[in-house]
């Protein structure tokens, strides 16, 4: 996959799908990379050109030391698409994704046509959970973590049903550099975009998770009650609700991207 050096960093992305197409950007949930869509690629390729890239501090771009912001997040994103010549794009991002989607069409409102704001928040809970979650990672690493992350992330039916969906998020989230996600953390611990938003205009669709532990159902609902229009749907699954209910999810941003 290419690299392109943005805002200080080199980031990896991947381009696919339709070569005319609205083009549509995919930002990864905290502790994944791009690849967390891949279910997503062959019905989104049809209709889309599709870019994906890895947030700063995963997959294969840089993570530079702790700590990070949701400003240097927005402004990756936006230095992407300038370095891709791409002025205007539909946006997609899950948890952290959305966070970043949120501060995009508050600050870069003209970049952003669309806009999908998946299991995400406009708070991230208490500060003391995301500190203690950073010393966790970087006194000893991303393994010690696996066990409470696929507990908030998927449904414990999911879990035991589907260890093949499963296993390459496991992967994702191990070989996540333990200082990039210190960083972006960081960035999490210290948004709170909940009013905000109420200044977003760009048409918004919001999903949530019902049994989403990581960012409940009210988060979902608190964003689409803000966001002045924004359409809301739920879904029955947990934390990642492309690999949990990858139809549902497809039908829902499917129906709204093609307004």
């Amino acid at each position: 996959m290419p690299t392109l050096d943005v805002n200080g960093i080199k980031v990896n992305y991947q381009i696919d799908g339709v070569e005319n197409a609205p083009v549509l950007m995919l930002s990864n949930s905290l502790g994944t990379s791009l690849h967390m869509w891949d279910k997503q690629m062959p019905a989104l390729s049809k209709r889309f050109r599709v870019l994906r890239y890895d947030t700063r501090g995963h997959g294969k771009t840089d993570a530079p030391s702790y700590p990070y912001t949701s400003a240097m997040l927005g402004h990756d994103a936006v230095a992407l698409m300038d370095a891709l010549k791409l002025q205007k794009v539909r946006f997609c991002g899950l948890s952290m994704g959305g966070m970043i989607g949120m501060w995009l069409a508050r600050n870069a409102p003209s970049r952003i046509e669309q806009l999908v704001l998946c299991n995400t928040a406009a708070k991230f809970g208490l500060a003391e959970i995301w500190n203690q979650r950073i010393a966790t990672v970087r006194a000893s690493g991303m393994k010690t973590i696996t066990g409470s992350v696929i507990e908030r992330w998927f449904t414990k039916e999911f879990s035991g049903n589907s260890p093949k969906d499963i296993d390459p998020i496991v992967e994702m989230l191990h070989t996540t550099k333990p200082e990039g996600y210190a960083g972006n953390c960081a960035a999490i611990r210290d948004v709170d975009q909940r009013w905000a938003i109420g200044d977003i205009k760009v048409p918004t669709l919001v999903i949530g998770g019902k049994h989403d532990p990581a960012t409940p159902y009210e988060a979902a609902e608190l964003i689409a009650k803000r966001i002045p229009g924004a359409k809301l749907v739920g879904l029955d699954a947990a934390h990642l609700s492309n690999i949990e209910q990858p139809e549902a999810f497809t039908k829902a941003r499917d129906e709204f991207l093609k307004d």
